[in-house]
């Protein structure tokens, strides 16, 4: 992709996204968010009716009379998204790549963020973490982000959820509002959920496409895995083959809601060939 093509994608999905920011998410993102962190303000007397769970026990020992902390909404948060950027996300049978969906999902959330006067950060990643774009503000940061989303070519094309996770616990010190936008075609990585959804505000978006889910009688079809390259010929006119295909996408999709289920992440899936406003204002609403 060229530089003018680059800018004339990244101008298209401004104006798309920008203005279902202003018409349809800025609200739905504010109730969702806004007010769910809060933040050290005072100390003052303890006033009847006053939670005592807010006592200060050392200033209360000191003037041997209670008092109690005072906290207040924080008007501004954190965003982080985390960006699966591995092979397969170039995949796509139907309007779009699982790559341009992505984008467009990210961008809505990042100009949501900066509506809100929030910071938005980005982690891409695929079995290694590939760039962190620091916490900022501003139009020209959201435009760089979406420049990158389109045409970032990462140095490795396999996942590791686990791994990007860890980072994120390691890296992010202040708790955040953070989106895994990811296809979680990846190995076991309960454990490393649970630990950053305990420190963060994390949600889970789910991108895939139709035909990884079910396969037409195509014949003989040759197969190519975008991540660890291995090939392989599949009778597709089968329909022993097909029944298996379907089957193991519907087990390794209840794998993944499981794991969210245990770790009481809020998850939700989008498919390359659906509207994915419907589901996002679903999970802004759940909340």
């Amino acid at each position: 992709m060229d530089t003018t093509e680059l800018l004339k994608k990244v101008r298209s999905i401004e104006i798309k996204t920008k203005g279902l920011t202003r018409n349809v998410f800025a609200g739905e993102y504010h109730s969702a968010f806004k007010g769910r962190g809060m933040a050290f303000s005072e100390v003052r007397e303890y006033q009847y009716g006053d939670d005592i769970r807010n006592i200060d026990w050392n200033v209360t020992a000191r003037f041997n009379h209670p008092f109690v902390k005072v906290f207040e909404e924080e008007r501004e948060l954190t965003v982080i998204l985390m960006v699966d950027v591995s092979g397969s996300k170039d995949f796509g049978t139907q309007q779009n790549t699982k790559r341009q969906l992505i984008t467009e999902i990210a961008a809505v959330l990042a100009f949501s963020a900066i509506t809100n006067n929030d910071k938005i950060g980005v982690i891409l990643f695929s079995d290694i973490i590939e760039k962190f774009i620091p916490p900022q503000k501003g139009r020209q940061h959201i435009l760089y982000i979406i420049r990158e989303l389109l045409a970032f070519q990462p140095k490795n094309l396999g996942t590791n959820i686990s791994e990007a996770l860890k980072y994120l616990t390691n890296a992010i010190k202040k708790r955040s509002t953070v989106f895994l936008i990811s296809d979680f075609i990846s190995n076991d990585f309960s454990d490393s959920l649970r630990i950053a959804a305990h420190k963060h505000d994390l949600l889970s978006l789910r991108v895939y496409d139709k035909r990884e889910e079910e396969i037409p009688s195509l014949g003989l079809v040759y197969f190519r895995d975008a991540e660890t390259g291995a090939v392989k010929w599949i009778n597709t006119s089968k329909k022993r083959v097909r029944e298996m295909y379907a089957q193991n996408a519907v087990n390794a999709s209840k794998t993944i809601k499981d794991i969210m289920s245990r770790t009481g992440v809020d998850y939700i899936t989008v498919a390359t060939n659906e509207d994915y406003v419907k589901p996002l204002i679903s999970l802004f609403k759940s909340r």
